[in-house]
């Protein structure tokens, strides 16, 4: 039997994964999903999760498709809430790949106790069992931010990736001032085919294209949560 845990990179996957290591060390692969278009401080995260575990993490990817730059390719076309190919692809097919190749298996998912309206992958078939630890254990969001404080474990803020059609404008910003050359990359590609990350019409005081954006942002306009604080570093010490 495969014990497989499946690292997001969030709060709650993380948490689960250092505690199931703590209790029983040495029994688990532990894999994650990368699309490719990663932010640096979360390439440093998964960094310092495998020092915490003592080992590699195993990188799965798409068999046809590398990256998510290979899957724009294939399909000419931006992901968006309409087409969210790149998350079912990238990592719920990649991801359900691995547990049969590896199968009999017990895959250990991090959902929390005081989240019971969301369900684990019904399409998990064969020789598969689903376990949550978090729920076993009774942890909601607030013994899972005790333990990350506890240990000490850095959580980025964005574990997503640095262009998710899903961020605010105030993530938009950040990246903008934080890297500007990718940045700029996601100009490149918004021109190269014709289409934006940002639904039109849904920043109703801002514009959706990001060669505009990036136009009001030089001039100094700020997004409401980057004036008034709420946006910070990238990266914080999980706390209550």
């Amino acid at each position: 039997m495969n014990h497989l845990v499946a690292l997001s990179g969030g709060k709650d996957s993380t948490a689960m994964a250092i505690r199931l290591n703590e209790l029983y060390p040495g029994k688990f692969k532990f894999f994650i999903t990368p699309t490719g278009d990663e932010l640096p401080f979360m390439e440093a995260h998964w960094n310092r999760v495998e020092k915490s575990l003592g080992q590699s993490l195993i990188r799965l990817t798409h068999p046809d498709f590398p990256d998510i730059w290979a899957l724009i390719d294939h399909f000419k076309a931006l992901p968006n809430f309409r087409q969210r190919w790149c998350t079912r692809i990238l990592k719920i097919e990649v991801a359900q790949m691995f547990y049969y190749q590896m199968e009999p298996a017990t895959v250990y998912v991090g959902l929390r106790a005081d989240e019971q309206a969301r369900a684990g992958n019904p399409n998990v078939l064969g020789e598969i069992n689903q376990k949550y630890p978090l729920r076993e254990w009774n942890w909601g969001l607030k013994e899972v931010l005790l333990y990350l404080k506890e240990k000490q474990i850095t959580i980025p803020r964005r574990t997503d990736c640095g262009m998710c059609f899903y961020q605010r404008i105030g993530e938009w910003w950040m990246l903008w001032r934080e890297f500007p050359e990718l940045f700029q990359k996601y100009i490149d590609i918004e021109d190269k085919y014709g289409y934006t990350f940002m639904t039109p019409g849904k920043h109703k005081i801002w514009p959706h294209k990001l060669e505009d954006l990036s136009v009001e942002f030089w001039k100094g306009r700020m997004p409401r949560e980057i004036k008034s604080g709420k946006r910070k570093e990238n990266c914080i010490i999980c706390s209550i």
